[in-house]
């Protein structure tokens, strides 16, 4: 779904893993088309990262979930792209039939040695099955102006 508020160079993803399998999408258009990846999408001006993996789930998979700590970014000179693990809420698999063609639930071994799962995504899932902890959220004010803040950094044990 295009619309004006969408911020072209903020993007997140979501791993959600339930009962060994992980939760994937039917991409269909540009260079994932036909793959199957994890969901996700652009962040809308005035949106945290949290509250665009919930919408963007949602919208392209029925499902509701809720992000918890970051367990990879990929950035450059023009954008950048955080994945969370997130936990599965509710909800059944529903394919959007407009960015995805179907959505499902895989098993992981079964997504790590997919042809047509693409080696983001498998990154990606490694990263949630080989993470403790990723990157957790700590408390922390920031400013008041500015809306809530968020820091994300590695527990003290």
């Amino acid at each position: 779904m295009e619309n004006n508020n969408t911020n072209w160079c903020q993007s997140v993803t979501g791993i959600v893993i339930k009962d060994n399998k992980v939760l994937l999408a039917r991409h269909t258009y540009g260079s994932g088309k036909g793959k199957l990846i994890v969901p996700g999408g652009y962040v809308e001006h005035g949106e945290t990262p949290q509250e665009a993996v919930k919408r963007e789930y949602l919208e392209e998979t029925n499902i509701v979930v809720e992000p918890k700590n970051i367990i990879g970014i990929r950035f450059n000179a023009q954008d950048w792209y955080i994945a969370f693990q997130a936990d599965y809420i509710c909800g059944e698999p529903t394919s959007d039939h407009d960015e995805n063609s179907e959505v499902l639930w895989v098993e992981i071994e079964e997504a790590l040695s997919r042809e047509d799962v693409p080696d983001l995504t498998k990154k990606l899932i490694q990263c949630a099955l080989n993470c403790e902890q990723g990157l957790a959220p700590l408390p922390y004010q920031g400013n008041p102006s500015k809306g809530k803040g968020y820091l994300y950094g590695i527990k003290a044990i």
